[in-house]
């Protein structure tokens, strides 16, 4: 019987009290694409990419009032 191929799905995080913390999407449990985190207030904090649940591309980090701070660059381990 052939493999099910997996889709990527949503998935969202919360801090304690409830407020997103972080959202993206995933297939299997492993962090895939776009990601976002968030601080207790809504204020984006930080985002970026994840291959395979590895970092990424460019990632961007975010001043407490959303602006951004700075951009960095992760590059994949090798496999």
């Amino acid at each position: 019987m052939p493999k099910k191929k997996s889709r990527a799905s949503e998935d969202i995080r919360y801090h304690r009290d409830g407020s997103v913390w972080a959202k993206g999407q995933s297939i299997d449990g492993v962090a895939t694409g776009y990601w976002q985190w968030f601080r207790k207030n809504g204020v984006i904090m930080r985002s970026g990419y994840f291959d395979q649940g590895e970092p990424v591309g460019e990632w961007t980090t975010y001043d407490q009032t959303g602006n951004v701070y700075k951009v960095t660059s992760k590059s994949a381990k090798p496999r």
